[in-house]
């Protein structure tokens, strides 16, 4: 399996998912309080799950209001409220997304050989992965042209990410074995 991953890939997404222009590009994707603990988490997994749960909470804001209003009054304090329109969220998605791979790919042009590429990538890919089927059912509620943009942005961003996993990130096997491996040694 190819171990490196290509220095081009967040330049990738963005020539193919370029910003569509609307009041949602003026808008920061991060709460403060999220940008706060992307700050603050300079390894490169753990940044990514930063990332991931910015991502998720916006995904359960637009499918799940009630359930998400609920988590929302327990993390307000450390990650900040999320809100917004349906096409703000769906732009906020996509904007994380990929923000995460190019945090990835700066990683990978810094130190092409670090052992926390590809598992920040594998669990990228495991998170969009569960992403896309939370995000496609709202194809059948969206009508409103912007919003099915965002929609359609936010799910293809996730894909790519899925797809280019599939080829330079560690399967969950990997991991396993290199976590059993770190506790021998210990």
């Amino acid at each position: 399996m190819n171990k490196s991953m290509p220095p081009a890939l967040a330049l990738c997404l963005l020539l193919l998912f370029p910003p569509a222009p609307s009041a949602a590009q003026r808008r920061e994707h991060l709460t403060p309080e999220e940008i706060e603990l992307v700050r603050d988490n300079q390894e490169l997994d753990k940044r990514t799950a930063v990332f991931i749960k910015a991502a998720q909470r916006r995904v359960s804001a637009l499918t799940d209001p009630a359930g998400a209003g609920r988590e929302a009054a327990k993390e307000s304090k450390e990650w900040g409220e999320v809100k917004g329109t349906r096409a703000q969220l769906l732009y906020d998605v996509a904007r994380i997304l990929e923000e995460a791979v190019v945090n990835i790919d700066d990683t990978h042009q810094r130190s092409p050989e670090s052992a926390l590429l590809r598992k920040a990538l594998y669990r990228l890919s495991e998170a969009a992965g569960r992403l896309i089927p939370q995000l496609t059912p709202l194809r059948e509620r969206i009508t409103d042209e912007p919003e099915r943009d965002q929609l359609e942005r936010a799910i293809e961003t996730a894909q790519e990410i899925v797809e280019a996993a599939k080829t330079h990130a560690v399967t969950e096997e990997d991991l396993k074995a290199k976590e059993k491996g770190g506790k021998k040694g210990n």
